[in-house]
């Protein structure tokens, strides 16, 4: 569960974020800007909302009760292993607003090879793969039951072909990045700062000049916050944005110089 500590640090990034942040006319570079204002400020299609629904209302309608294991930080709400579909849905799915937004950042940057970290419900998955019908997913989730229920349900909501890799990241990861590009790389599995930093510099040798990694509850903890500004720092990151749920990391080789924005939106 999520500790006194990590709230009140949370607490006080919020408002430290909501100091320094700013909006797209606050920011000098036309990519950023181009990026907020056709795609992070836009309305996402509503076929595609009503698909993600759908299955988000089959988890939530869900009573069956799993084993869950968790690898990384653990839960911030559950003291208990043993845990209601329905209640994981509800507490630790993707917020709507995110699976949206994921849905527009796949289709905006024409992202057809993705990476995700950390599979859960599928939820998230199905909004990268409602992002692009095209695109091929490979998605890694360390709990086999986990995991069980969108490996049996998401062929019935889109056609994208999605490969599940099941296990340790620390095992599944170096499969998944063999010889592979990927455009847009979701981490949403540890959230862990030696973790998170070690994923990052193992997905680099998979990424191409205009990849786009996306990381999850940059400040879900002091650690994570750690983690985040040490990315910033390393040599091939060229631009990033701090939205305060997640952290964006772009590699453009173009941009001679290194911006960090930090972004309401």
């Amino acid at each position: 569960m999520l500790s006194k500590s990590n709230m009140i640090n949370q607490i006080k990034k919020y408002f430290k974020f909501i100091r320094q942040s700013t909006t797209k006319y606050g920011v000098h570079s036309p990519f950023v800007f181009d990026l907020i204002t056709n795609c992070l400020e836009k309305l996402t299609p509503s076929k595609k909302v009503e698909v993600f629904n759908q299955y988000k209302q089959f988890l939530l309608q869900n009573a069956l009760k799993i084993n869950v294991i968790d690898f990384g930080a653990g839960s911030r709400v559950f003291s208990s292993n043993h845990r209601k579909i329905a209640a994981i849905a509800k507490n630790a799915g993707i917020h709507q607003k995110r699976a949206e937004l994921l849905m527009r950042l796949v289709a905006y940057f024409k992202s057809s090879e993705i990476l995700e970290i950390g599979t859960s419900l599928g939820l998230g998955t199905l909004a990268l793969a409602l992002g692009n019908e095209n695109a091929t997913i490979t998605t890694l989730e360390g709990c086999r039951e986990t995991v069980d229920i969108p490996k049996t349900q998401l062929h019935k909501y889109v056609n994208n072909r999605i490969h599940f890799k099941v296990g340790e990241f620390k095992e599944t990861l170096a499969f998944a990045l063999e010889n592979k590009k990927y455009d847009l790389i979701y981490l949403d599995g540890n959230h862990q700062k030696k973790a998170t930093i070690d994923y990052f510099e193992q997905c680099l040798k998979a990424t191409h000049n205009d990849s786009v990694l996306i990381f999850d509850d940059i400040h879900w903890s002091k650690e994570m916050t750690e983690a985040w500004e040490i990315i910033k720092t390393h040599p091939k990151v060229t631009l990033t944005l701090d939205t305060f749920f997640w952290g964006f990391v772009f590699l453009r080789q173009e941009q001679h110089q290194k911006e960090h924005f930090i972004i309401r939106i």
